[in-house]
């Protein structure tokens, strides 16, 4: 075991409190596990009695495929932590559904696919997962969606921009200016293609456009294959990278319903065949989840920096990403 101290007092407000007659808390012990491994949070339970499990489990923020990064460490792998998630879920026979919570724009192309097989494979043990949208589901958060079983969104979601963005750089001018030059050596023609140092190439550009359009095929494939109401052509009509709000979404055939997440969870008890469910999270040991509205932090002691700086990446010269991703102002 360790313990973790948190102060709840500075010397600023403990005096005035002091010469006040107030006695306030100055320190809290609290014993932790050592263990990295995940572990299971009650949230909710509706009787003493309930023995059988709903998990409810987070897809937020920026979809990638490696650690976050910090200014003082790195972060979790989003992929990898949700694939250890739902393999504690399939492993525990109480479990009866996954509660699968998006909140997020979408982000790389890979880990959108990462995450939406896991889930694929994760519905071969029987198992239901409903997928329910918070603020945004757009882009790679809606390919996950259309892994699930049943999507489901909140009345102010986003939704939908369906589609592949490639960002893109070109720095020359700005080298120009400054007198730089850049020069690289490669063993063939489209070696350096998409170089932010110089303009591209006509035929370079249709290459990456050739790339994108097959990305996209893909995307509309995922969609049509998730959402058996909509044919293919359906798809590519509404796949052109609008969002759509959740009562656009529901007449377009993109979401099944719109739902608060208390009624979601009364209608997957239904769907299972149970009444009396105890909510379940997993999360690392430090992490503390109220209700079914918290979301656990993104590191597990909690995130202390200010900044959200990566200086690798600062160092390193800006290259082509292939996203599912929803950037408005890109």
């Amino acid at each position: 075991m360790k313990l973790i101290f948190r102060w709840f007092s500075a010397l600023g407000v403990v005096a005035p409190m002091l010469a006040a007659g107030c006695t306030p808390p100055s320190l809290l012990i609290t014993p932790v596990s050592g263990r990295r491994g995940l572990t299971e949070t009650e949230i909710s339970r509706d009787s003493l009695f309930a023995f059988d499990k709903i998990a409810l489990i987070d897809v937020s923020g920026t979809i990638q495929n490696g650690s976050t990064m910090r200014l003082f460490g790195e972060g979790e792998n989003p992929v990898s932590v949700l694939l250890e998630q739902l393999d504690k879920a399939r492993r525990d026979p109480l479990v009866k559904a996954m509660i699968l919570r998006i909140n997020s724009p979408g982000g790389t192309v890979v880990a959108s696919e990462l995450m939406h097989d896991e889930i694929i494979h994760f519905k071969k043990s029987g198992k239901p997962v409903v997928a329910v949208m918070m603020d945004v589901a757009a882009s790679g958060g809606y390919y996950i969606a259309c892994a699930c079983d049943e999507i489901v969104a909140q009345p102010s979601t986003i939704t939908g921009s369906i589609g592949v963005i490639m960002l893109m750089f070109d720095v020359s001018g700005t080298m120009q200016k400054i007198g730089v030059r850049s020069d690289a050596i490669t063993s063939g023609v489209h070696k350096d293609s998409g170089s932010p140092f110089r303009p591209m190439r006509p035929e370079e550009r249709q290459l990456f456009e050739n790339v994108v359009k097959d990305m996209y095929d893909r995307f509309v494939k995922v969609v049509d294959e998730g959402r058996p109401a909509l044919d293919e052509a359906k798809v590519r009509s509404l796949a052109d990278g609008r969002i759509y709000t959740a009562n656009q979404a529901v007449e377009l055939g993109l979401i099944d319903r719109i739902a608060s997440l208390r009624e979601t969870i009364e209608a997957t008890k239904k769907r299972v065949g149970v009444k009396n469910v105890r909510l379940v999270a997993y999360q690392r040991a430090s992490e503390y989840r109220p209700n079914y509205y918290a979301q656990a932090p993104a590191t597990p002691t909690g995130n202390i920096n200010l900044l959200n700086v990566d200086m690798a990446s600062a160092l390193t010269p800006p290259t082509p990403q292939f996203l599912y991703l929803w950037t408005p102002g890109q």
